[in-house]
């Protein structure tokens, strides 16, 4: 099948917690309550993928042992698209999401099974090829990440998005170094690209990441929408998706990165794509949550 995507990575549970504000040292607050809500950036970005008609093949860990687990399993049981490697003798973390009034979120994640990597997992899929692969930064940190970047040396991707997340810049430079040398285009938000690159002025950082990666680089930049360099280094900016009301930013990033991925898959090219992310991440950051409900995502793609 023609630009297939392989995904590699974490599906977990979020515990979402709503507060009027972060809390400070002795502080005792009230949430509005909790939930518990699938996550993780590979499952969001792939959710995107899959639920979009694209050929995807996501390979994702699970812990079976603890609550966590089952509530991850029962989930990808429901996905044509998902390849789960279940692990019986581990656990799966989550992340504790807490969201402030202004639709601002917070993380803290508890890394569990979800977050490993093994390449022996990969051998079934040896004589597949793809046209993109996505990995994310919080698996490279990790203590197999370094396993996945040597996997990614020789994988059958013809182009790797790579997305460092907001702990890209504390992944040890050998390993950003080794995935930078595969030609990776980068996804990340405009603070992301700053610490990073270690440069205060976006472009700049922009530019400074390109010539690492002779790749493009894409930053976010929330409602305002997202900052391209292209292949060529040419800069632009494409405008946001106005939303009437932020219900918060979870898995809005992952979102916009699926949809660049899908979309290129269709033949888009990359401002093209750029569009249609910006309103996936306009319509997920309309409701709670990283999923879109049905109705919002027969919308989107309807706008496509």
């Amino acid at each position: 099948m023609e630009n297939q995507v392989l995904v590699i990575g974490s599906t977990c549970v979020d515990v979402i917690i709503r507060v009027d504000h972060l809390p400070h040292t002795e502080e005792n607050l009230h949430p509005d309550g909790q939930q518990f809500a699938i996550g993780g950036c590979a499952y969001n970005a792939a959710n995107i993928l899959g639920r979009g008609g694209a050929p995807v093949t996501f390979v994702t860990p699970v812990g079976l042992q603890g609550v966590f687990g089952a509530f991850v399993r029962d989930r990808l049981q429901t996905l044509p698209f998902a390849q789960p490697v279940y692990l019986p003798n581990a656990a799966n973390g989550c992340c504790y999401c807490l969201v402030e009034a202004g639709g601002e979120r917070t993380f803290l994640s508890i890394h569990g099974a979800e977050y490993s990597f093994d390449p022996a997992w990969m051998a079934r899929y040896a004589a597949e090829s793809y046209a993109y692969g996505y990995v994310c930064g919080l698996e490279i940190e990790e203590k197999t990440g370094g396993l996945l970047a040597n996997y990614l040396k020789t994988a059958p991707i013809d182009r790797i998005l790579y997305a460092p997340g907001p702990r890209g810049a504390q992944i040890a430079p050998e390993r950003t170094a080794a995935l930078f040398a595969l030609h990776p285009m980068l996804h990340l938000n405009a603070s992301e690209a700053r610490a990073l690159s270690g440069l205060s002025d976006l472009d700049e950082a922009m530019r400074a990441l390109h010539q690492r990666t002779q790749a493009p680089v894409i930053a976010t930049l929330g409602r305002h929408g997202a900052r391209v360099l292209a292949e060529d280094g040419a800069l632009l900016t494409v405008p946001g998706q106005p939303v009437e009301r932020v219900a918060d930013t979870i898995g809005a990033g992952d979102a916009h990165l699926g949809a660049i991925m899908g979309c290129e898959a269709l033949g888009m090219p990359l401002e093209e794509a750029t569009v249609r992310a910006n309103r996936a991440a306009a319509a997920v950051v309309s409701r709670e949550g990283a999923e879109l409900t049905q109705e919002l995502f027969v919308q989107w793609m309807e706008e496509m």
